[in-house]
């Protein structure tokens, strides 16, 4: 992965009650779409062109005639907009906006991994490197992972990364025996058992709404457990007056947008903080996103070879979820 070096233009970014209009303007200058993952903050997610998980967004900032697109997002999420729109300039608001999943699965390290199991297909959770992609026969999200291994031939065993709760939701939907990479998300490992008991408590007609990169001890207590789309529409859809959300808490802005006269509640952290928001989605700001719209930089660009390699998992997964 190489980053393209931004310029050095740090003055001049508008008031922060101007940023909106002034994003506005350079983005049309630009000809540019601006992706915001609903991890973001409420006020990038509330100015962004498209809002949704990481593939989702870069599928549709492909589909479009714009020639920059800009990612409020993690590195992975900006890498796969590369991957999928390689003519296209994509650009990352803050380069330290990385994901503990991918960066504790490098791809040396993965190599070794795969090398030991010689007979294995390769799954690989889309929150990983373009170089693990690379290294992937097949790539998967969270609402598509059972759906896919289900498909994968019952004779050959299966290696998944990077996320190991993750891994264990889909062996025990799916039925299917996988040697799980040891990685998971610091969000997800967060989550307080016994706050989350005493929401429950406090909440009795509360449904409790889980993402399935939490702990297993957190999942049994859920009553939905799907993807991060998957909890939004679940929101949407269920005769539930009110939930209590075991995700990063940047999606209940969207919670609340879609269904206003609802109540959501988010878990603590288990020393009763709030770190179940990402540090590292929370990186970006409608300053910096201003500020690589006016330098065109910092900007993602990959291998060739290596984007090549990495797109053919992700094609399979599309082809595989027709």
């Amino acid at each position: 992965m190489v980053f393209a070096a931004a310029q050095n233009s740090t003055g001049g970014c508008p008031p922060h009650a101007e940023l909106p209009a002034a994003i506005a303007e350079l983005k049309r200058q630009r000809k540019a779409v601006i992706l915001a993952h609903y991890y973001q903050e409420p006020e990038i997610q509330d100015i962004a062109d498209f809002i949704g998980d990481s593939l989702e967004l870069s599928r549709k900032a492909a589909a479009t005639d714009a020639e920059v697109i800009v990612f409020c997002g993690v590195h992975f999420m900006a890498e796969v907009a590369k991957i999928l729109s390689p003519n296209k300039t994509v650009l990352l608001p803050d380069l330290e906006a990385g994901c503990t999943l991918a960066d504790a699965c490098p791809a040396d390290a993965f190599a070794s991994f795969r090398a030991e199991h010689p007979d294995h297909l390769v799954v690989s959770y889309i929150n990983c490197s373009a170089a693990v992609k690379a290294q992937s026969d097949l790539i998967c999200t969270s609402s598509n992972a059972v759906a896919l291994v289900k498909q994968l031939p019952a004779d050959r065993p299966i290696l998944f990364a990077p996320d190991q709760n993750l891994g264990r939701w889909v062996q025990s939907q799916s039925g299917r025996e996988l040697t799980l990479w040891p990685g998971s998300c610091i969000v997800h490992e967060t989550f307080s058992e016994q706050a989350l008991l005493q929401l429950k408590l406090e909440h009795p007609g509360a449904e409790v709404l889980a993402h399935p990169e939490c702990q297993q001890h957190l999942l049994d207590h859920a009553d939905f457990i799907g993807s991060t789309s998957a909890l939004l529409r679940r929101s949407e859809a269920s005769e539930a007056s009110s939930f209590i959300v075991l995700t990063e808490p940047g999606i209940l802005h969207q919670m609340r947008k879609a269904v206003p006269g609802k109540q959501f509640f988010e878990v603590p952290g288990a020393d009763g903080c709030s770190c179940n928001a990402c540090p590292y989605m929370r990186l970006n700001t409608l300053e910096k996103l201003w500020q690589c719209l006016n330098d065109m930089a910092p900007a993602i660009e990959l291998d060739e070879a290596m984007r090549q390699r990495a797109l053919e998992p992700i094609q399979k997964m599309l082809e595989m979820s027709r």
